[in-house]
């Protein structure tokens, strides 16, 4: 074997550190963008913030859900990590509300997290289990807060989920309009409207079903849910 033999055998591991270098830049640069812009924003901007090109791009994240799924990983398990912890506490209300304050922090901050945490977009695998999750910390923190007298019998997680989400979708609006913890005073209203009261009425009209509730946050989200990034190459 020759000299040039023995000196081209190292390239491997040096095009797989080149990969990994691009494959980072790719993911800070789409963090940034999907934080100001939202999930819907252009693929080719987060390209040209990388300084890497858009076929680049598309070998390491073959459709937008792919790239979004990297992006925002860590972020939903923190997510679900506040949630695990608030379905431990004794006390339901207080459970509750530290929960939705964890999650309003992040909601107020990071475009692409409000647009992921507040709406249904298709080919996230990290986000329906994230969903799936909230949705059941919720069910428990009511059950539980109805059984300990704090919230109101006659509430449904979907109910909670709706309003929330709504709320939530909101969030961006009120801070850029107002100061970064703005969002604290409709939270603290909305929690106030589950409290256990005589003096509430009984709700009106019929609670949503759980098929309802993911139309409507289909509804809600970028481009009124049309953006299906499950197909979508960059």
């Amino acid at each position: 074997m020759t000299e040039g033999a023995h000196r081209a055998t190292p390239q491997p591991p040096r095009r797989r550190r080149d990969a990994q270098r691009n494959r980072d830049l790719l993911l800070e640069a789409a963090h940034e963008v999907f934080t100001e812009q939202g999930l819907d924003a252009p693929l080719d901007v987060i390209a040209r913030r990388a300084a890497i090109g858009n076929a680049t791009l598309y070998r390491h994240f073959p459709t937008r859900a792919a790239l979004i799924d990297a992006v925002f990983y860590d972020t939903l398990t923190h997510t679900m990590t506040a949630g695990e912890k608030a379905r431990t506490a004794p006390d339901a209300w207080t459970a509750l509300h530290t929960y939705l304050e964890t999650v309003f922090t992040t909601l107020s901050t990071d475009r692409g997290t409000n647009d992921l945490m507040t709406t249904r977009i298709e080919g996230v695998t990290s986000l329906e289990a994230v969903h799936t999750h909230n949705h059941h910390t919720m069910e428990l923190l009511l059950d539980r807060g109805r059984e300990q007298g704090t919230i109101r019998a006659d509430v449904t997680v979907e109910d909670a989920l709706f309003a929330l989400a709504a709320l939530g979708r909101a969030v961006p609006a009120l801070t850029n309009a107002t100061t970064p913890d703005a969002w604290r005073r409709p939270l603290a209203l909305f929690l106030d409207g589950l409290r256990t009261s005589p003096a509430s009425p009984p709700l009106p009209a019929t609670a949503l079903t759980a098929a309802q509730l993911g139309d409507v946050l289909q509804e809600l989200g970028p481009h009124q849910g049309r953006l299906r990034v499950s197909s979508e190459r960059p």
